[in-house]
């Protein structure tokens, strides 16, 4: 995995249409060239850090290089807390970064959205689909399975701020190491930096633990509301999806059915990994600027 240098990219502060002070990063195109930007969408609870390696290798490739933003939701990594947890929603947030997307003059994006940024993807598809034009899903689809959602509830605003980075690679190892059983420890270091903003050289934990409160919501006694409608909006759009090989939000039988709803779509199992797949691997990259390529015809 590759470390972060902060020379690769320019920080970009937004106001929302509520007063909070969101954040972004810009990875420019190492030169210019005929092409569409890239949007990455994090997952629940993460941040801009999830997409550094897979940005440096989009906005620097050698042939077409792109335009990279990332977003931090609101309450997560360097964008502010909202007072009011149920501002956490997937509508709230898709509103902020449409409002982004505004300010910077982007349109015909090819959004890559981790877990909650692929239902993202799914509600601007309805929302506004001029601004897609085309979209990766990293292990999510319409249904998100139950055993998933009670795993992170059980430590979704719980998981206790390291003391420090060798504290933080145990802690990540120990809730993840089911879902990634091929990691050795320098992974974990590097999923830690990832996962926990830097304090004075020490681990800070990168997300509102109110956002417990929006899984604590969940009658886990029902069936977890489906988004069918909002995945077949896709259908407009090329549309490649990742699943990781040991998922627990994203089934195999899922990705079946949403083969059978959009034919055209793509789709890649990403061996080894579970929710959600890291993007740091370099064949797992290549694929995707490979996608990204033909479906913008640049």
């Amino acid at each position: 995995m590759k470390q972060v240098t902060p020379s690769s990219w320019n920080d970009i502060y937004f106001s929302s249409h509520d007063n909070l002070r969101l954040y972004a990063r810009h990875y420019p195109a190492s030169f210019t060239s005929p092409t569409h930007a890239v949007l990455c969408l994090p997952g629940l609870t993460r941040n801009v850090q999830d997409f550094h390696s897979l940005a440096v290798y989009l906005s620097t490739h050698s042939d077409m290089p792109r335009d990279v933003y990332c977003v931090d939701y609101r309450g997560r990594g360097r964008s502010q807390y909202d007072n009011d947890w149920r501002n956490y929603s997937p509508l709230k947030e898709a509103v902020d970064v449409i409002d982004l997307c505004t300010i910077l003059g982007l349109h015909k994006v090819t959004v890559i959205g981790t877990s909650r940024g692929g239902i993202l993807a799914m509600i601007l598809a309805c929302m506004r689909p001029t601004l897609l034009l085309a979209v990766v899903l990293n292990d999510i689809g319409p249904v998100i399975e139950r055993d998933g959602l009670l795993r992170l509830r059980t430590y979704v605003g719980s998981t206790p701020t390291p003391k420090n980075w060798q504290e933080a690679a145990k802690l990540m190892k120990s809730l993840n190491a089911k879902q990634f059983p091929k990691l050795n420890e320098r992974d974990w270091q590097d999923i830690a930096r990832q996962l926990f903003l830097e304090d004075e050289g020490y681990p800070l934990t990168s997300y509102d633990a109110d956002l417990a409160k929006t899984l604590s919501v969940i009658d886990f006694s029902q069936d977890v509301p489906t988004m069918w409608p909002q995945f077949k909006a896709l259908a407009a759009f090329p549309l490649l999806t990742l699943r990781g090989e040991l998922s627990d939000i994203l089934s195999s039988d899922t990705l079946q059915k949403m083969q059978q709803e959009v034919p055209a779509m793509q789709s890649i199992t990403v061996k080894d990994q579970g929710h959600a797949p890291l993007l740091q691997d370099g064949s797992l990259q290549s694929q995707i600027f490979d996608f990204i390529n033909s479906s913008q015809g640049a």
